[in-house]
């Protein structure tokens, strides 16, 4: 191998569906063993280091159903350390994609701020003509039905 291939990092797809042969309580323990074998395996280097958004990734779901596969990005320091992290696909210079993402978070935001405004005006809308044709339902109502005589308080009487 040369210094570049040493230096630059790899890319894996780890399988980890053997995870499921263990105790569903023992699953994601079993997946970061699995991931740190595969890097010793492949990176050859006993010192193996997880970074922490994989770590975060693999335990997002819970101790017994983590991920069944991974996409990993691995990477070897001068001291023979491996560091695995998840890999995330860049499509072009990461500066543009930053600003692309920021304009898009920044107008993303004000439409949903005006749109939340709107869906909240039509609901108050909705809601008042609602209650109005409610009102005025049970009003027609009262006026339809017959007057009934209330029943006086006080002593029943006796029938014999």
């Amino acid at each position: 191998m040369s210094t570049l291939d040493e230096d630059s990092p790899r890319i894996y797809t780890v399988n980890l569906g053997k995870a499921w042969l263990t105790p569903q309580y023992k699953r994601t323990d079993r997946v970061v063993n699995m991931i740190r074998e595969f890097a010793r395996k492949h990176m050859k280097s006993k010192e193996v280091k997880l970074d922490q958004e994989l770590n975060r990734h693999v335990w997002e779901r819970g101790r017994t159903n983590p991920p069944r596969r991974l996409r990993v990005r691995m990477a070897k320091d001068e001291g023979g350390i491996v560091v695995v992290s998840l890999y995330e696909e860049v499509i072009g210079k990461p500066e543009e994609i930053a600003d692309d993402e920021l304009k898009e978070n920044q107008f993303s935001e004000q439409e949903k701020n005006d749109n939340k405004e709107e869906e909240e005006e039509k609901d108050r809308e909705k809601e008042d003509s609602t209650t109005e044709k409610k009102q005025e339902e049970i009003k027609e109502a009262q006026k339809r039905r017959p007057k009934q005589e209330k029943p006086r308080k006080g002593r029943k009487s006796k029938k014999s």
